[in-house]
């Protein structure tokens, strides 16, 4: 095992059929896979803001000579649910990898969840190769190799270096023969590539938090491969092709909140300003909480009008009588009283009705370990406490 600039790098020697290809220069396999809808990090926490698809565009561009020749594939679960936001989302991420231009794209069984014609007409709009169980596998030439990339465990061929994508878990991946590359994309982490009867078992990283670089190096007739991955951080200067795209999708989100989506009438949280009436100590401490400050967040990134942001920024959004934009219901904008409290009009009845107490359970709907790594119940109590 050896270090350079903190990347881990695996040196396996592999006797069998990978020698197909020319000694001049390495061949690197760049892959991604389970990125489930991920275009780029939310940038909550400094500890997961890694990946992005403008990042990956704008590191590939700018490192293109140093890569080649190089296999860019994805192996599936690239999407997330079939709804009108995740079709945004798919759309999004096909285009990114046709302006990255992706050798291969396999559909998985997240894509399999969308109706085939919509995934097939992005796929034609953007010119790219796309592999799944039934479907014939890619073959191209590349640094000397002539290379069969298929998402069929049955699909391997002779005279060629076999790639195969999958979301198979990797008990089952250990069991395909055949083959000399497998990349998962079953949401499994591997720190370190396997090996496995002269299989190299690689997966992608869940939610493209790192792309993995498999290199394939050749000389005197032995193949030794090394494994790195890439954590492309804030400091990655973003591909601005890519960075159009992903502000297009913020702009139909806005669209898809604001046209489709209707307040849910009901009974109607107070706000703050509300409940300051009879607890205005209580609201002067929260003003000095980050909470207070939430949504204004969102706006700095650019997120104000994504719903899968906004839900953790305001009071009841998507539920009857929450927040539904800042414009029409600008007084429940930020984590106020009655997103960690409760709604209880009745407590307006009667003041001896207690509120809900917060418990862990409550912080955690937002406080994910993906959002909030850091989140310690005790210590952040203590940010808050009123």
């Amino acid at each position: 095992m050896k270090f350079i600039i903190g990347v881990t790098l695996i040196f396996l020697t592999v006797p069998g059929p990978l020698v197909v290809y020319s000694e001049e220069r390495p061949l690197n396999i760049i892959y991604t896979g389970g990125i489930n809808g991920e275009l780029e990090p939310c940038g909550c926490s400094p500890k997961t803001d890694f990946g992005g698809l403008a990042r990956l565009s704008g590191h590939l561009a700018s490192h293109e000579d140093e890569l080649s020749p190089y296999l860019l594939v994805d192996a599936g679960n690239f999407t997330g649910s079939d709804t009108p936001q995740g079709r945004l989302k798919a759309e999004a991420v096909l285009r990114a990898y046709n302006i990255m231009k992706y050798d291969a794209v396999a559909f998985m069984n997240n894509e399999k969840g969308f109706p085939h014609d919509f995934l097939l007409s992005v796929l034609r709009d953007n010119a790219i190769p796309a592999v799944s169980d039934s479907q014939q596998p890619v073959l191209i030439e590349r640094g000397g190799a002539r290379v069969n990339i298929s998402a069929n465990p049955e699909g391997n061929r002779q005279n060629a270096l076999n790639v195969l994508l999958t979301d198979r878990p990797v008990p089952e991946s250990r069991l395909i023969k055949g083959w000399d590359v497998i990349i998962l994309s079953s949401g499994e982490i591997l720190e370190e590539p396997l090996k496995v009867n002269g299989t190299v078992i690689v997966a992608g990283y869940p939610r493209g938090k790192k792309t993995g670089i498999l290199t394939l190096t050749k000389e005197k007739g032995v193949t030794s491969i090394s494994h790195k991955w890439l954590s492309l951080g804030n400091d990655v200067e973003e591909d601005p092709r890519v960075r159009a795209v992903l502000n297009e999708y913020d702009s139909k989100v806005a669209g898809l909140l604001k046209e489709s989506v209707k307040p849910l009438s009901g009974e109607t949280y107070l706000g703050a300003a509300g409940c300051s009436e009879c607890h205005q100590p209580y609201e002067e401490s929260w003003k000095k909480t980050r909470h207070a400050g939430a949504f204004d967040s969102l706006i700095k990134a650019g997120k104000s009008n994504d719903p899968e942001c906004i839900v953790c920024h305001v009071v009841g959004f998507g539920e009857k009588g929450g927040f539904f934009t800042i414009e029409t219901t600008p007084g429940l904008a930020n984590v106020q009283c009655e997103e960690c409290h409760g709604l209880d009009r009745k407590h307006i009845e009667d003041f001896s009705r207690p509120m809900r107490p917060v418990s862990e359970k409550v912080c955690l709907k937002c406080h994910t370990r993906e959002n909030s790594p850091d989140f310690d119940y005790p210590v952040y109590l203590k940010k808050i406490i009123h």
